[in-house]
């Protein structure tokens, strides 16, 4: 397990109690100029060179077998970003493991438990922010892929690598070993230099809606107004969650891209649906800090889930929520 900037414990073992006073340089809080200047360069896209591609989904009896790609960052392009702007000297993360219940695994039927790591990630002068990442226990590098997962979810909070959950994912062709035989190209505001010029996630949408289609009530859409909204929903995805804000989209307006949304009515309506999942999210956290991570293991096998990230609507979440809070009122 990692300590402080990811560099092993001399003494052995994981440090995830909090920092002592020794270990923490008496910081200041940075002015608002330099937390703004700090944020801007944290949000900066990875040079595409540090981008690599995973395949999330492939076809099924189907030739050339394709698959649908998606970018991703080694962890190690994150610490650069981080040691660059701040010196090594300037963040620190901390590591907290837990081993779930045992779940079925719905690709092979099989009983596994699961590793659960929670990192939270301090940036001195600007704040803390934790996640949580999440691997099954038969994986001979579970805890590393969770340690990764939970500490790149925790740069996001920050800023830095949160564009990557603006994408969608592209089909391209696959090889025998089912990798991608080529990349996309990036867009242009997922490169540093496009983004330094004003680029920005979404702004596909305003060349889509320069020529809005009417809406089913015979209203046109104004380019702004959609555009505006799309950026908002787009923004959803990170809080959300993969799977919630695409389960939203879908059963919202029956799209995988908000861009495909001409009527602005819907854009409202799927924007507010994710609105109220962030804060049933945030109840969820303010609950689960009360009586720990372990209490969504019962909740989440009567719903025939294995983990909080396969939920993909309003119903279920709202549910859990609920569960975890009256668990949380009955321990107090």
């Amino acid at each position: 397990m990692s300590a402080a900037n990811g560099h092993a414990h001399e003494n052995g073992g994981p440090m995830t109690g909090p920092p002592t006073a020794l270990e923490v340089p008496i910081t200041p809080p940075h002015s608002a100029e330099r937390v703004t200047e700090l944020v801007a360069a944290l949000e900066v896209p990875f040079d595409p060179a540090q981008i690599e591609w995973r395949v999330t989904n492939t076809t099924q009896n189907q030739q050339p077998v394709r698959g649908q790609v998606i970018p991703y960052a080694d962890q190690r392009a994150y610490t650069d970003r981080l040691n660059a702007l701040l010196t090594p000297a300037g963040w620190t993360r901390r590591y907290t493991v837990h081993t779930s219940a045992n779940f079925e695994r719905a690709k092979d039927k099989r009983i596994v438990a699961k590793v659960l790591v929670t990192c939270e990630l301090t940036i001195f002068g600007l704040g803390s922010h934790s996640a949580t990442g999440e691997e099954w226990a038969d994986n001979d590098n579970a805890g590393t892929a969770a340690e990764a997962q939970a500490f790149k979810r925790a740069c996001s909070c920050f800023g830095l690598g949160r564009y990557l959950y603006y994408f969608t994912g592209a089909w391209v062709d696959l090889d025998e070993r089912k990798r991608p035989k080529n990349t996309p190209r990036l867009f242009g505001w997922a490169t540093p230099q496009g983004w330094r010029e004003g680029l920005r996630p979404g702004q596909e949408a305003k060349s889509a809606s320069s020529n809005p289609k009417p809406a089913p009530d015979g209203r046109d859409v104004g380019a702004e107004d959609a555009t505006a909204l799309v950026r908002q929903i787009l923004e959803m995805a990170e809080p959300l969650g993969w799977r919630l804000y695409r389960g939203l989209l879908r059963t919202g307006a029956r799209v995988w891209n908000p861009t495909e949304i001409r009527d602005a009515n819907v854009l409202r309506k799927v924007l507010a649906q994710m609105q109220s999942a962030e804060r049933g999210l945030r109840r969820l956290e303010a609950a689960l800090n009360r009586v720990g991570p372990e209490v969504l293991v019962p909740i989440l096998r009567s719903l025939r889930l294995n983990s909080l990230a396969q939920v993909n609507n309003l119903e279920t979440l709202k549910r859990v929520v609920l569960e975890v809070e009256k668990a949380a009122e009955s321990t107090h």
